[in-house]
């Protein structure tokens, strides 16, 4: 309830409602702390006003509520790290899908656009150099190799299919990125030399925004991305669609 409340984009993936059942216990545990607080300043404004305590008292606190309260709150969070922070962690790590069951794609960042790499019908990536890249080949594919023929270059657009776990490598070119989807509520760095898997299983159709979360530049907030999650029939066809006439 109270997510709604704050607004909170809705949940498109598998693993989602983890971290809003997460989030809403932490927003509940928040008003509470807010609440409590915000009584005990009014109650010490009211109760050491000046007018009752004409003179100050230099012994300070001779009970141990304020150490229990403090205690209190110490294991509200722990309880809050281990039974809910690390299982959903874990299982992110652990669980992580084989590439054979999952649809696999490649997501570089530069200012100020995302570049989707697809595999293409073969399901293979074809080999790549620095020394190829341009305006027309943003992710330097060799399309001397046999496996790059077929391979899909697409501007800020990801296309994946509902109810299939998708494995998104995230690479930079220039400075540091964050490919943030929040209705998969994921998102992951994206860091110079360095090509780090991202994971996550989609289980409603629709579009939905992806974002730069991390500041990147004078403009920053127009790096922006569209995903498209659909059924495995229009991905399909939409792949069909999408690779090179060449090599049809």
């Amino acid at each position: 309830m109270i997510n709604k409340m704050l607004g909170i984009a809705e949940n498109a993936s598998e693993h989602g409602f983890m971290s809003d059942h997460m989030l809403e216990i932490v927003h509940w545990f928040m008003a509470a702390l807010f609440v409590g607080w915000s009584a005990f300043f009014l109650f010490v404004l009211w109760r050491f006003r000046k007018k009752r305590n004409p003179v100050a008292d230099y012994h300070g606190v001779r009970s141990h509520t304020s150490t229990h309260l403090e205690v209190g709150v110490v294991i509200v969070e722990a309880a809050l790290l281990l039974g809910l922070a690390f299982p959903l962690w874990g299982r992110k790590v652990n669980e992580f899908p084989v590439n054979e069951d999952a649809t696999r794609v490649r997501v570089v960042g530069e200012q100020f656009k995302w570049t989707m790499h697809y595999p293409g019908p073969d399901g293979v990536f074809g080999k790549q150099s620095p020394a190829l890249v341009d305006a027309a080949n943003p992710v330097g594919l060799d399309l001397a190799d046999p496996n790059a023929k077929d391979d899909i270059q697409m501007p800020n657009e990801l296309h994946l299919p509902v109810n299939k776990p998708a494995i998104l490598e995230i690479s930079s070119k220039d400075v540091i990125h964050n490919f943030a989807l929040y209705t998969m509520r994921s998102a992951q760095d994206a860091i110079p030399g360095s090509r780090i898997p991202m994971w996550f299983k989609p289980i409603k159709t629709g579009e939905w925004e992806v974002i730069c979360g991390q500041l990147c530049g004078a403009n920053h907030y127009a790096m922006k991305a569209t995903v498209v999650v659909e059924s495995q029939e229009e991905y399909d066809r939409w792949i069909a669609g999408k690779v090179p006439a060449a090599v049809q």
